[in-house]
């Protein structure tokens, strides 16, 4: 079982930045990926950023340039630092863990970015 923290939503303007934070806990033996989706109103869940073993990076089209997303292994914590802030932005951010034993998700964190 996997616990997932996450911290850092909130409300900022356009251009702004925020930073997103997910701390992994439990009992699982190795992480294989760490990463971002978000869920805006009547839209799907769709990916954000993701991180794997070794530091290979994935990202949404729409955030490139402009999120970053990195890992502390020895916290097993997952950042995702957001600038240039839009308001297409907006949504609920989940952090997600995939595991040797399966696929966590957060319990999302809110992202609102005004014009």
């Amino acid at each position: 079982q996997v616990q997932l923290v996450e911290s850092g939503g909130g409300l900022v303007q356009a251009g702004g930045s925020l930073r997103l934070s997910c701390t992994a806990s439990g009992t699982f033996f190795l992480i294989n990926a760490m990463g971002w989706y978000r869920q805006a109103p009547g839209k799907q869940r769709e990916l954000v950023a993701v991180i794997i073993g070794g530091g290979r990076t994935n990202y949404a089209d729409s955030v490139k340039g402009r999120f970053t997303v990195s890992r502390d292994n020895a916290k097993n914590t997952v950042y995702l630092q957001m600038s240039s802030l839009k308001p297409e932005d907006t949504a609920v951010y989940y952090c997600n863990v995939a595991t040797v034993g399966g696929s966590w998700w957060g319990q999302g964190t809110q992202v609102t970015v005004s014009s």
